[in-house]
């Protein structure tokens, strides 16, 4: 479970059926991704839902409170269509 770069601190962890991917922005909010084992490293999409979406679609809206449940449609709409277009997340061939 040790990172490559003690500079990123705990970025995910894996057993023999699933990956967790773990991002802890600066003020603490953590975001976390399960995957399957194929996924080595999701901290860029994950990077991206904080940043990207997050910040701009729930921090900057007035009419989300902080610290409470997301309950933009808005926000849950794009952070959907975001996770189903990563490459790791499309389909398979059967």
């Amino acid at each position: 479970m040790s990172p490559t770069d003690m500079r990123d601190g705990f970025v995910s962890f894996h057993t023999s059926k699933y990956r967790l991917h773990y991002y802890e922005t600066p003020t603490g909010l953590r975001l976390v991704l399960n995957t399957d084992l194929s996924v080595a490293c999701a901290r860029e999409a994950l990077h991206h839902i904080y940043s990207n979406l997050f910040v701009e679609l729930v921090v900057k809206n007035p009419l989300c409170p902080p610290r409470q449940p997301v309950q933009s449609e808005l926000f849950r709409a794009r952070l959907d269509a975001f996770v189903r277009g990563l490459p790791f997340f499309a389909p398979r061939p059967a």
